[in-house]
């Protein structure tokens, strides 16, 4: 990608040979020894006094207001950002007072990244600032920041909201908006908090191929590569469940894992084509047992994150108190349609979908038309946190049968504003009903469907051997965070969200 360089990036690839002239290398490879942070100086710095004698710091200067012999600058760090108060006498000696004037207000450019020594004081209008007596340039920028300015008020203005910018160039993103590191901080106490109760209950954190012979766990549609060496076609994984569930066979009674899937769909608010999701199994377990283990998940999550069980979410406010709300797919269906499709076959489920208005393919077998009227008529009706429970069996192929209700399986989704944020079993462990189920996917994929299930006969074999009674949930992580940070697209949770290429 080559682009022409602005006058402003021309001028600043000149300072820094200016500076070279003078013997400054604009990025030099000290070391240089950090002692304290923006955030520590301004929360601490009134109760003790006395340890910010000789404060050392780094970090980018964002503005700086010219006084002649002394200026004042504002430094960022990765925890915020504090005044500095550079006076000429201070940072150079008598013979090289002139490096001052030609350096600090010539040569230096917000963005720059300098290291500074000194000791903390407060203004006269009460501002916590560091006076400062040793400067050293870290790193020159040679592309100007977008220009952010802050009123008295503390009010921002000129605020890059432009996505394709800040999508594509987080990095300035992450610089110039700082409640958006504040975000991504928050992503990352989501992911702790769920470790921690895991780790509470015994259960291990573990590692599942990404490249795999066969895309199973899920229907969806999966990228393809090869590998040069075994000359044979590989997949990036689209769901990481039949590996952990090997590994229940081989006898952990509880795994879980932080995975990056990919799936070959559409991108919008909700999806990307690599996403984060965690999937949890536990032995001996069963979805009714999850559903309050999926409760007290998300309870805590919130409580750990914002000290209450209430999330605003946009103009909403989600309660994340348990219990949540309970309700059967088909009853969901009769509620929003009120049509009883529990008895309906493809060909009279097919009319349905014709009478409600729903937009059907004729690869779609009677899951995926079941699916399709739920998604049509009810899935966006549930903000507060509901259990969707009881699928039919044709949408559910990793699912064990209801032990009550024919037709059925024992499955939940756990909808939040209108969208799924959990999915989970009472697993199949039944190998022959397995291969049924598998085999049933097969005829689907053969009359077009390009989600459908691949047969995996290694995790057939495995079943084989015996799994426990077991019970497994996935959480799309991003989805989690978009709801937890308040925010209404899932590239806003994601550092580097996949994009069109750029032109």
């Amino acid at each position: 990608m080559h682009q022409e360089l602005s006058e402003q990036e021309v001028i600043r690839r000149e300072k820094s040979e200016e500076l070279r002239s003078l013997g400054i290398d604009p990025y030099p490879a000290a070391l240089f020894e950090i002692n304290v942070s923006a955030a520590d100086i301004k929360e601490n710095y009134e109760r003790d006094k006395t340890n910010y004698k000789n404060i050392s710091i780094a970090g980018r200067i964002m503005s700086v207001r010219d006084m002649g012999k002394a200026c004042f600058a504002v430094l960022q760090d990765s925890t915020g950002r504090i005044q500095l108060y550079v006076r000429r006498d201070d940072i150079c000696s008598g013979e090289d007072k002139s490096l001052y004037d030609i350096v600090f207000k010539k040569l230096l450019d917000l963005g720059d990244i300098i290291g500074v020594k000194g000791f903390v004081f407060t203004t006269k209008t009460g501002e916590i600032s560091i006076h400062v007596t040793t400067l050293t340039l870290l790193s020159k920028a040679i592309r100007p920041l977008p220009v952010v300015r802050t009123d008295s008020e503390g009010v921002a203005h000129d605020v890059v909201t432009d996505p394709d910018f800040i999508y594509r160039q987080r990095y300035v993103d992450l610089i110039i908006n700082p409640e958006v590191r504040e975000r991504f901080k928050k992503r990352t106490q989501i992911v702790q908090s769920l470790r921690e109760l895991f780790n509470s209950r015994g259960y291990l954190e573990v590692e599942t191929p990404i490249l795999q012979p066969i895309p199973g766990g899920a229907t969806a549609r999966p990228f393809i590569t090869h590998h040069n060496a075994l000359d044979t076609q590989l997949y990036l994984r689209i769901a990481n469940e039949l590996y952990l569930k090997r590994l229940i066979v081989g006898g952990f009674d509880g795994v879980y894992e932080f995975a990056k899937d990919f799936r070959n769909e559409g991108m919008d608010r909700t999806h990307n084509p690599e996403f984060t999701i965690m999937e949890i199994y536990v032995a001996y377990k069963d979805y009714n047992w999850m559903m309050d283990f999926t409760e007290e998940m998300l309870e805590k999550v919130a409580m750990d994150l914002h000290g209450d069980t209430k999330v605003e979410l946009g103009d909403k406010v989600i309660d994340f108190q348990r219990p949540f709300k309970r309700i059967s797919m088909y009853d969901s269906i009769q509620e929003h349609t009120g049509i009883d499709i529990s008895k309906m076959d493809e060909t009279q489920l097919r009319e349905t979908c014709k009478k409600l208005g729903i937009h059907v393919e004729p690869s779609m077998g009677k899951g995926k038309l079941i699916d399709e009227i739920f998604g049509s008529k009810c899935e966006h009706t549930y903000i507060q946190p509901t259990f969707i429970t009881d699928y039919p069996v044709e949408m559910s192929p990793l699912c064990k049968k209801h032990r009550s209700k024919e037709g059925l399986v024992e499955r939940f989704e756990l909808m939040i504003n209108g969208k799924e944020l959990c999915n989970a079993y009472s697993e199949l462990n039944d190998p022959l009903d397995q291969r049924a189920r598998f085999e049933e996917q097969v005829k689907l994929m053969e009359r077009g469907d390009n989600e459908a299930m691949y047969i995996d006969y290694d995790f057939l074999r495995a079943l084989e051997y015996g799994m426990p009674p077991t019970s497994g949930m996935g959480i799309g992580i991003d989805r989690l965070a978009m709801i937890m940070t308040n925010v209404p697209s899932i590239q806003d949770v994601l550092f580097f969200p996949q994009m069109r290429p750029e032109a």
